[in-house]
């Protein structure tokens, strides 16, 4: 399967349901509207009347339906999944979702040992302790391999003693 079909697999069914009635309620309501009233556009091409018809509420549901990816991607990356949904509905022009794009969280990984959900960033599990990543021995932070001294307090690395059993 394709990265493209997993993403559209977080679409949650409401959201394309709500999506589906949008696009629905803008057809009957263009195939009931200017076709009754005016008499020019009954004589349009039947692929005209077709395009006028359907292409409405093809942007609104797109819309419905990005806002449902806000809600699901935001609730697996472990973000305030309501709030964002909220952002993304209500802000107008799509700047709701840009700004979700732009500043979204990174996908968050499982621990080896219980398999708690913990940020990439994070070097030791919040629910069992167990170490995730390199830490500083003086202040625990994270640091990565190769580093002689650690960004967050300045403290010396020394580097692990090789074969020792």
């Amino acid at each position: 399967m394709s990265r493209f079909r997993e993403e559209l697999d977080l679409i949650p069914n409401a959201a394309r349901i709500v999506a589906v009635l949008v696009w629905g309620g803008f057809f009957a309501l263009m195939m009931l509207g200017p076709f009754h009233h005016d008499p020019e556009l009954r004589h349009w091409p039947f692929i005209a009347r077709a395009a006028l018809c359907v292409l409405p509420g093809a942007p609104l549901a797109c819309l419905a339906m990005l806002v449902g990816y806000v809600y699901a991607d935001a609730k697996r990356r472990g973000m305030r999944y309501v709030m964002w949904t909220w952002l993304a509905a209500l802000i107008p022009n799509a700047i709701g979702i840009i700004l979700y794009f732009i500043l979204r969280e990174p996908l968050l990984v499982y621990c080896p040992k219980c398999g708690a959900r913990v940020r990439q960033n994070f070097p030791f599990c919040p629910a069992c302790g167990n170490s995730l990543a390199h830490a500083c021995p003086q202040c625990r932070g994270a640091v990565e391999p190769g580093w002689t001294h650690c960004a967050h307090c300045g403290a010396a690395l020394t580097p692990p003693v090789s074969g020792a059993a």
